[in-house]
Formats: C-alpha cells, structure tokens, sequence
C-alpha cells in the first residue's frame, strides 16, 4: 500500500448514504457528500524545534476533513485520499 510521509495522512472515503432512514432513495445529485473518511495509514509526525510531534489520528479512526485540501490517488479503480494532518478537522466518535 502506501506509507505517509511526515504529518500526511491516507484516507479511504465513505459512501454518502443513498437512501434516508425512512426508505427515501436519493439520486446522487440530491445532497452533497460528507468528507468522513477512514483513517488507512499514518505518516510518523512533524518537527517543531527539533523534536517530533506525534500523530493525533490513528489507523482505522474515521475523520473528517476539510474538502478541497486532498491528493487523490486511485489504484485498480478505488480512490485514496492523502491530507495533512492539519486539514484534519476532527475525529468522530
């Protein structure tokens, strides 16, 4: 697979959800799509005055992150997302 560099991030993009929870089908063009995402692999940090700043994030988190702020990347037709860590806007629960 890959391995990030420095505070970079890989992500795998979740599906926005097609039907709501009362059983209503959307068409793709119906909502815009959430920018949640699994977290797939972890660069080991950035330094900040000689010292390395661990990752907050770990593999498998699901996050979110800011939308235009991405590096696709697609490999035998799935796309990857790679992101700084400090477009990472939070990690959901």
């Amino acid at each position: 697979m890959f391995e990030p560099l420095h505070n970079n991030v890989l992500l795998e993009k979740e599906e926005a959800e097609k039907k709501t929870a009362s059983g209503i089908i959307l068409s793709d063009n119906s909502k815009d799509k959430p920018n949640i995402a699994k977290v797939l692999a972890v660069g080991k940090g950035k330094e900040v005055d000689g010292k390395l700043v661990p990752m907050q994030v770990k593999v498998d988190d699901r996050v979110v992150y800011k939308e235009y702020s991405t590096t696709e990347i697609k490999v035998n037709d799935k796309t990857y997302l790679i992101v700084s860590e400090d477009n990472i806007l939070a990690i959901v629960k």
